[in-house]
């Protein structure tokens, strides 16, 4: 089997498994614990910011088959672009759903304060709501959630094609598997936020379990983008490493960390992330 189609089924298991494994988690309790959630999240940010501090965007100055090192202005306009593609269009999302959800207004902090919000499940819950009422529109807001969804998985997957496509070695237990699990291990808190407030909502678990599981899906075409633009030339596999480590970036230090500081006010994400990251270069180094 090709490197292509491990590379396929490593995502698939990472994003459709560690999804469905959280809404699975989600569907038998009912309830999510800030706490453990918010530590998930720390832990998982520090090992994704080591990933693409120390492998990603290294890599994209010094892409496999290139002669020489790669411009740095090459590698900051990927860093750039992705980050900024990223928060744009996570900052459309939030303009039109935020103020449909009553508890976000001007004292609230103006990122995510738990992780419902980072996927609008929030919002879907309020469309939910007012359909049993006789009014809203809940194809839309499904549609915004798994938009939303989309927007964190995608370049998850894409971090995972980029590093398999850098590997050198074409290894599949390499730092491209390393990174896989961490984003399975980040998804199951995130699937439970999905299926919570399905069945909350009314659907039956089995659907929500599928539901959930799906969400995760969009990590496999992220992955497979990411990979294939890599194979094409050094300067597109700088391009795809910078790109996928801009647009990781926005989604660890622009959601993620703010997300797992206000869901437990304390000292102890910055100690998950601080122990994240030392995982992180471990991972990268052995």
């Amino acid at each position: 089997m090709s490197i292509f189609w491990w590379v396929v089924i490593i995502t698939a298991i990472a994003g459709v498994g560690g999804t469905g494994l959280g809404g699975i988690v989600g569907a038998v309790l009912q309830r999510d614990s800030n706490k453990i959630v918010s530590l998930l999240l720390a832990f998982a940010s520090g090992i994704m910011l080591a990933v693409v501090c120390f492998d990603l965007i290294p890599g994209a100055f010094r892409p496999e088959g290139a002669d020489g090192d790669m411009p740095i202005a090459l590698v900051i306009f990927g860093v750039a672009i992705g980050y900024a593609v990223i928060y744009l269009l996570n900052y459309i999302i939030d303009k039109h759903t935020n103020p449909e959800v009553q508890h976000i207004d001007s004292n609230h902090p103006h990122t995510a304060d738990a992780l419902n919000e980072l996927i609008h499940s929030d919002h879907y819950s309020v469309h939910a709501s007012n359909r049993k009422k006789g009014s809203g529109d809940l194809f839309i807001a499904g549609t915004v959630m798994a938009c939303a969804i989309a927007l964190h998985n995608m370049p998850e997957g894409m971090v995972i094609g980029a590093s398999y496509a850098g590997d050198s070695g074409a290894r599949i237990n390499g730092v491209g598997l390393a990174v896989a699990i961490v984003i399975g291990l980040h998804n199951i808190p995130e699937g439970m936020s999905v299926s919570v407030p399905l069945i909350s909502g009314g659907m039956k678990r089995w659907k929500a379990i599928c539901v959930t599981a799906l969400s995760g899906a969009p990590t496999v075409i992220g992955a497979m983008i990411g990979y294939s633009l890599g194979l094409i030339s050094p300067v597109w596999l700088s391009l795809s490493l910078s790109f996928a480590g801009g647009a990781m970036l926005y989604v660890v230090l622009g959601e993620l960390l703010p997300a797992a500081f206000l869901m437990q006010k304390s000292k102890a994400p910055g100690v998950l992330t601080l122990v994240g990251m030392l995982v992180g270069v471990v991972l990268v180094y052995v």
